[in-house]
């Protein structure tokens, strides 16, 4: 396999596995399937990009190798390529530690920290509102 051959096998591999496993297809038709599979283990190999790229890239695999070891590597190594082509184009992900203050306060996990103010300020006026005979 030249470099080109590599180039589309790869770009091939993604694409499909990408189709399958991410997108809707020509007129929702793999959405369809989708549905119909539902939480059957072919249902759950259509979900998840990884094993999609290993189904997918068993036959293009296939059509590049001769021997049956050439095949192997080249399976995994076009699934792996497919792979690292989607983590590659996926946005990453970021964990912003929380303000100080809302670790040392109220941090019961119900309440945005933009809505735990005005929460506090209403508690605080029940407080004052009340009557001492209703203490």
């Amino acid at each position: 396999m030249n470099l080109m051959q590599l180039i589309l096998a790869v770009l091939a591999t993604w694409r499909v596995t990408h189709l399958v496993a991410l997108e809707d297809g020509p007129e929702d038709s793999l959405v369809r399937v989708r549905e119909q599979l539902g939480a059957t283990l072919f249902g759950k190999l259509m979900d998840c990009f990884q094993c999609m790229s290993l189904w997918v890239a068993a036959p293009v695999a296939f059509y590049f190798s001769r021997k049956p070891l050439e095949w192997v590597v080249a399976w995994l190594g076009l699934s792996g390529a497919a792979c690292l082509l989607e983590r590659i184009g996926q946005e990453r992900v970021v964990i912003d530690r929380l303000p100080e203050e809302i670790k040392g306060g109220l941090d019961d996990g119900m309440l945005r920290p933009e809505t735990r103010a005005a929460h506090e300020n209403s508690v605080d006026t029940r407080r004052l509102n009340t009557h001492p005979s209703q203490n």
